[in-house]
């Protein structure tokens, strides 16, 4: 009798597990629960590498508080800001194998894996930043994002850290020849290294983290930058001199794992699109408004600012680039014909 109530306890510890692990599930990274509101509970992981002050990382926030607002608190973000989680190439490798769910990726990286982005760095395509977020609604920039899924990516939206100016040690710019010989950072992008190359610059690709002090001891003159990243990073602390030149905009591609996005249920595929939507609509007005508050922050801090009105003297440099691009890529090409439109 004792052997037969081990047996018994036995069998009945064998069917509660069994149970218990059919009950269990697996989230993007491993705690998906039943909500008592119905549907599975998701803590999502987004990286991205700017400060927590960029208007990135506020876009960021944005896009968790709507997650948790359309999902009635199910789905949270956790963000990791300033390559916390390594270089961008780390990042598009996590979010590959699905160990990261979301990334807000430089334009500039995802340009070097797909050449089609290379249409957003265009020289002097855009006056302002205004032009530039417009066409976040083209049908050229709907196909950029789409053919991100041959990279297990799934393609959600552009944000916009503003247009790219010229700041210098010494000196304005107002034609190629300002530039001709000098050293100047520059992000790593086909066009972008192509443009600066044609100007008669040393174009530099280096991280962030390099540029402060690279312009403090004098390893490079000046930088392509962008306003937010400018006062974001004090630059200004070392060269004083800049140019508005909006010579190229910076954007953001915000992509999700193909992995984390197939785990999920269509209406809560819907809730991601939705709320990443409504964060990356805020993101973009965020970042016009502050296009010109960073310009008062930056005259407050002493640099001296001239605007590049007259961009003739880059017009031929601009076409070459322009052609060569629109020739190698039909999407770069119906780009450069909608946005002059």
């Amino acid at each position: 009798m004792k052997k037969m109530r081990i047996m018994r306890l036995l069998v009945m510890l064998s069917i509660l597990v069994i149970i218990l692990s059919a009950c269990s599930g697996n989230n993007a990274n491993g705690d998906e629960k039943s909500s008592e509101k119905g549907g599975d509970v998701y803590t999502f992981k987004v990286s991205h590498v700017t400060q927590e002050s960029h208007v990135w990382h506020q876009t960021a926030l944005k896009f968790g508080e709507e997650l948790e607002k359309l999902s009635d608190g199910r789905m949270k973000l956790e963000i990791y800001p300033a390559s916390q989680l390594g270089l961008e190439k780390d990042m598009a490798q996590q979010l590959e194998t699905g160990s990261l769910d979301f990334g807000f990726l430089t334009n500039a990286y995802m340009s070097t894996r797909q050449d089609s982005l290379n249409a957003w760095f265009m020289p002097f395509t855009f006056k302002n930043l205004e032009e530039a977020v417009k066409m976040r609604e083209s049908e050229a920039a709907k196909q950029m994002l789409e053919d991100l899924n041959s990279q297990g990516l799934v393609g959600l939206d552009f944000i916009f850290a503003g247009n790219r100016h010229i700041l210098m040690k010494n000196g304005h710019v107002s034609s190629p020849q300002d530039l001709k010989g000098k050293k100047i950072r520059i992000i790593g992008s086909p066009a972008i290294q192509e443009f600066w190359e044609k100007v008669g610059a040393g174009p530099t690709a280096m991280p962030l983290s390099e540029v402060y002090t690279s312009l403090q001891t004098g390893v490079i003159d000046g930088i392509d930058i962008d306003l937010d990243a400018l006062v974001t990073e004090k630059y200004y602390e070392n060269a004083e001199n800049l140019t508005l030149t909006n010579h190229i905009t910076f954007p953001s591609v915000i992509v999700m794992s193909q992995k984390t996005y197939d785990k999920l249920t269509t209406e809560d595929q819907e809730i991601v699109k939705k709320a990443l939507k409504a964060a990356a609509d805020w993101g973009v007005q965020e970042a016009i408004q502050r296009e010109n508050k960073n310009l008062e922050e930056l005259k407050k801090h002493g640099v001296k600012v001239k605007e590049l009105t007259d961009t003739s003297a880059f017009d031929s440099i601009a076409k070459e680039v322009k052609d060569k691009y629109a020739e190698k890529s039909p999407v770069i090409k119906k780009f450069l014909e909608e946005a002059k439109q």
